[in-house]
């Protein structure tokens, strides 16, 4: 058994318990965070259930052991017990095995909302002209899935595009599927605004966080620097003339968030919470999986045309994922950007399932 990864299922089955006893109790409902335990639980759907059938087999087998063991124990009962101990321990190893495949390709967040960040990198205007479309490629992704997507905060370019979008996708799987998008995006095509057709390069880079709850991480609100301004656009508008826009200052990693989702300053303080616990989630997990190989959240890097998951060749309609080899590289461009990622998606689950077998060695 691979030593990491078990103590890693054990500490899930003990919240996992310890999630259904909070529930369960008598008082728990009346706990003001009930609704928080139950989120998590559900989301620990698949695991607890293989987290009980390898319980109820333990059991049994330490059960039968014991009859085993035990100098009153007939011949009879030996024999039963003996049969049942067989059955107990190929039902036990499955479910161990089950798990550590679950562990290894889904690492508890699979199941939670995602928090995604587009920044455009080198490239000027051109670069601003990318994040918009791979803002678009994101919003026709959700909707095929049928996943709630909201705008948190974005700041338009001046000749089209976006200079950076932050958005929510609230669904079962969303950051699943949406984690294999971290990492620095590169386009080569040849601009709107280049006379003479010359093709050029620029860069978005995107980071993608698992939604954190306050169940997940606790932040001391001593630590956090709360400001109020207007939000920016065109003038004239109410939006503009009111401080709605909240930011959020992490003293003591000094993470900036800040959100202007709405024109409420309640509102967007909460949302801006919320995106605060998901970066310092992101952050506790990074520092916890250093070790392991599947380079999860190294996504945002500093925009240099060097660090690259994926380039859209547009000249030659190819999109190129370099994570990938061979003919699993090399995708139709344009049906990417239509929103259709999962044939995509689908291998880059395959690469981080057998990286992942890879970086754990086996118990001496």
């Amino acid at each position: 058994m691979m030593v990491a990864v078990w103590d890693a299922i054990e500490k899930r089955g003990q919240r996992y318990q310890e999630l259904k006893r909070l529930i369960e109790s008598a008082d728990g409902p009346a706990n003001s965070q009930y609704a928080a335990w139950l989120r998590e639980y559900g989301r620990m759907g698949k695991f607890g259930e293989l987290w009980e059938r390898l319980s109820a087999a333990r059991a049994k087998a330490l059960e039968a052991e014991a009859i085993l063991n035990a100098p009153e124990s007939d011949q009879e009962l030996r024999a039963l017990a003996q049969e049942e101990l067989t059955v107990s321990r190929a039902q036990l190893e499955e479910a161990r095995a089950a798990l550590v495949d679950m562990e290894l390709n889904d690492d508890g967040d699979s199941s939670r909302n995602v928090i995604v960040e587009i920044h455009a990198g080198v490239g000027g205007e051109e670069a601003a002209l990318f994040v918009g479309d791979l803002y678009e490629m994101y919003r026709k992704y959700a909707a095929a899935h049928g996943w709630k997507m909201t705008e948190l905060e974005s700041s338009p370019a001046e000749m089209g595009g976006l200079k950076e979008a932050v958005f929510r996708v609230e669904g079962e799987g969303a950051f699943g599927r949406f984690r294999y998008e971290g990492g620095g995006h590169r386009v080569q095509r040849v601009p709107k605004t280049e006379a003479q057709g010359r093709i050029h390069t620029s860069m978005a880079r995107v980071a993608v966080l698992p939604e954190a709850e306050e169940v997940d991480i606790q932040v001391d609100p001593k630590d956090v620097r709360e400001t109020f301004c207007a939000a920016g656009g065109p003038g004239g508008q109410n939006v503009n003339k009111v401080a709605t826009q909240c930011q959020l200052t992490h003293l003591p990693t000094g993470i900036i968030v800040h959100c202007m989702e709405t024109r409420s300053a309640a509102q967007n303080k909460a949302r801006a919470w919320q995106i605060l616990r998901s970066k310092l989630y992101a952050l506790r997990k990074a520092e916890a999986e250093k070790a392991r190989s599947d380079q999860r959240l190294g996504q945002i890097g500093s925009g240099d045309r060097s660090e690259r998951v994926r380039t859209y060749n547009f000249p030659q309609g190819r999109l190129t994922d370099h994570r990938l080899e061979g003919d699993d590289k090399n995708w139709p461009i344009q049906e990417v950007l239509d929103g259709r990622l999962d044939d995509l998606v689908g291998k880059l689950e395959e690469l981080r399932r057998s990286a992942g077998k890879a970086s754990i060695a086996p118990a001496k």
